[in-house]
């Protein structure tokens, strides 16, 4: 059955919108975060294998993080294994990191490797381990004391942070013409696993490989203002004010804080971007209004996406 003439013009008229962002990214490299409800709905993880695939058969170089939070407090439980947080972050004893390296470098990893390879795609799945990809130093918490006037260290046990990428399995397989799906994961000079935030990963991932975009997916429409409006267009001292001002805070900012570093860093564009929505990577990447918020260094390039 042919397209009727208004279906046809619509069809035509976003191929003619994407036409210029092919033309712009072909060659770049994208580093995309994978988390949210996107991975635990069936229809968004298929369409952001498809969002993957169709941003490789472009042209562009595509390389996914992705976290696996509920899935590892699903696993913890079942094994009647308490969770506790700080700040946040799981706390993570030597247990815990077991089930964290099963579940973030064998189950998630593998099912998105998966989902990518059958919709079409070449994808090959990694962890931080790897080649020593993320090199990882314990992270530090600090509490003050207001009572000893001192900071007081909180243990969370084997969460870290990244203190170096080594980009060379990445660009093994890039070169190769693979996807790369990389489980944040990083080992230290004793060989010690360690647990990270898979949006840090990302945004040093961006940073070291000179990353046209960051782009990491989240459960909110975007960064919103105070009215409940979700901004774009922001170049990096305009986020800087509105955390100042208190109008980003809690679960959002390390989020943003992420974001302004890479972008600090060289990365040109950041992307905090609606994962619940369907195809929200294409969306964002090759059309005019996108899905979310749009964040350069720039505010002579806010004016384009």
């Amino acid at each position: 059955m042919s397209l009727n003439k208004k279906s046809a013009l619509r069809v035509a008229q976003v191929l003619n919108e994407a036409l210029p962002y092919i033309q712009r990214f072909t060659g770049k490299t994208i580093v995309v975060k994978f988390g949210g409800n996107a991975m635990v709905d069936w229809e968004l993880q298929n369409s952001f294998a498809r969002d993957i695939i169709l941003m490789k058969l472009v042209g562009m170089n595509p390389v996914v993080v992705h976290g696996g939070g509920p899935q590892i407090g699903q696993l913890l439980h079942k094994l009647n294994i308490e969770s506790r947080f700080v700040d946040g972050m799981r706390v993570t004893d030597s247990e815990t990191m077991n089930v964290v390296e099963m579940v973030l470098g064998g189950t998630v990893n593998k099912q998105i490797v998966n989902l990518i390879n059958h919709n079409g795609g070449r994808a090959v799945g990694v962890t931080g381990k790897d080649g020593l990809l993320l090199e990882a130093r314990k992270l530090t918490r600090k509490n003050e004391n207001a009572g000893l006037h001192a900071s007081e260290i909180i243990d969370i046990g084997q969460v870290g942070e990244v203190e170096k990428v080594n980009i060379e399995v990445i660009n093994m397989l890039i070169n190769g013409d693979f996807i790369p799906v990389i489980a944040p994961i990083g080992v230290d000079r004793n060989g010690i696993s360690y647990n990270i935030n898979a949006d840090l990963v990302a945004g040093k991932i961006a940073e070291c490989l000179k990353a046209e975009k960051l782009m990491l997916l989240t459960n909110v429409a975007g960064l919103k203002n105070k009215q409940g409006e979700v901004l774009t267009g922001l170049a990096s001292p305009q986020v800087q004010s509105l955390i100042d001002d208190g109008t980003i805070y809690g679960g959002m900012l390390p989020k943003i804080t992420c974001a302004l570093d890479a972008i600090k860093a060289g990365v040109n564009a950041a992307h905090i971007i609606d994962g619940r929505i369907p195809n929200a990577v294409l969306l964002e990447i090759f059309t005019d209004s996108g899905v979310g918020t749009l964040i350069t260094n720039s505010r002579a390039q806010t004016e384009s996406r």
